[in-house]
């Protein structure tokens, strides 16, 4: 369960693709821990910013937003907003836990004798894989500055992470899923 999402898109008056009388207000929104895409039925008058992050938790006392979660969608039932969005929610929520991605990179191991995690992020090839996995062992990276600072040729490893999470987010056929959940399967949708 999420207790904290960040705002992709809020249609004040609903989807326009539903008939009038089917229309309430939504906001479209992405889990902070696991990812997790939600529709959510926002509380009366409440007023939301793309990129906010807003408790959705247990907590009826801190809930001051979100009246209801409806359920998860899949990426393909978000709005274009929430899909042109994404990229950069993503990278603030990266931002936002550097610590939890640094800590990814000082223990991602290896898939098989000849495949390592760290080659699934986009951009990151055997020689900066390499490079990575004998400057974590000299001692362990503390910030994304640091590895940059300590790696030659690396540049922005928190667009690596966030891209790779988009990636396993909008392709449903990835077969290796390092930071998200596996899509809603259409059976268990509606």
């Amino acid at each position: 369960m999420e207790d904290y999402v960040y705002v992709l898109d809020y249609l004040a008056k609903g989807r326009g693709d539903l008939p009038a009388f089917k229309r309430n207000p939504v906001v479209y929104g992405i889990g902070e821990s696991q990812y997790t895409f939600l529709e959510l039925i926002p509380k009366r008058d409440a007023v939301f910013t793309t990129g906010e992050r807003i408790y959705v938790g247990k907590d009826p006392t801190l809930r001051t937003k979100i009246e209801k979660i409806k359920g998860r969608v899949n990426f393909e039932d978000l709005t274009s907003t929430a899909h042109g969005e994404l990229p950069y929610v993503l990278l603030d929520i990266v931002h936002n836990n550097e610590a939890r991605y640094v800590k990814f990179f000082n223990e991602a191991s290896a898939i098989s004798t000849r495949f390592h995690v760290l080659e699934l992020l986009p951009g990151l090839g055997k020689k900066m894989m390499i490079e990575i996995l004998d400057e974590r062992k000299k001692k362990p990276f503390t910030t994304f500055k640091e590895m940059q600072d300590r790696i030659d040729f690396l540049r922005s490893p928190d667009k690596l992470i966030s891209k790779r999470i988009e990636l396993e987010l909008s392709d449903p056929s990835q077969k290796y899923r390092v930071f998200t959940r596996l899509p809603l399967s259409r059976e268990h949708q509606d």
